[in-house]
């Protein structure tokens, strides 16, 4: 899917018509119909700096809009390809049914990699539960990693405190 059709995908999933998105990002109104056709049809490419402030307007990741080309099915067999090679992505058939994983132990990107798999499994079996409803769900993948409260993050303590935790420590060794 193109940039453009992302685009439209996401600011009809929002209700928003393209005049109410092409005067959010500041066109001129009497042409804002016009831009928006023009960059939703392909026939024109939003420059980054004008697809983040689209994205912005759409509260989305400007990453939502920038999809790889997997409307041929050849064209996704071979994103497929790609992941395996890149991330470590396997296929294998269980009791019938086809499966993809990502297996960490492949370095360090499949590790990342994923991490952030589980976590897209984690909201969809919320999803899924009905813990959370579709709206929250799309909002979460549109805006993807911005709404992620699924990965554990841990605060680095400042060089100050690092140092006195040092200092402590080699003064009660020296005791």
């Amino acid at each position: 899917m193109a940039i453009g059709e992302r685009i439209r995908f996401i600011r009809n999933l929002r209700g928003m018509t393209q005049k109410y998105l092409g005067t959010l990002i500041g066109f001129p109104e009497k042409t804002t119909d016009i831009c928006m056709d023009q960059y939703e049809t392909g026939s024109r490419t939003p420059k980054e700096d004008l697809t983040k402030a689209l994205a912005g307007a759409l509260d989305a990741s400007s990453l939502a809009l920038y999809v790889p080309d997997v409307d041929r099915y050849y064209g996704l067999t071979h994103t497929l390809f790609a992941l395996e090679d890149r991330y470590g992505l396997t296929i294998e058939t269980r009791e019938g049914e086809v499966l993809f994983r990502i297996d960490p132990r492949k370095g360090k990107d499949a590790a990342h990699i994923s991490e952030l798999i589980y976590a897209w499994a984690e909201v969809a079996e919320k999803y899924h539960a009905g813990e959370i409803n579709k709206d929250d769900y799309d909002k979460w993948r549109y805006s993807y990693p911005q709404y992620d409260d699924t990965q554990i993050t841990a605060k680095v303590p400042s060089q100050e405190l690092s140092d006195a935790i040092i200092k402590e420590l080699k003064d009660k060794k020296e005791d």
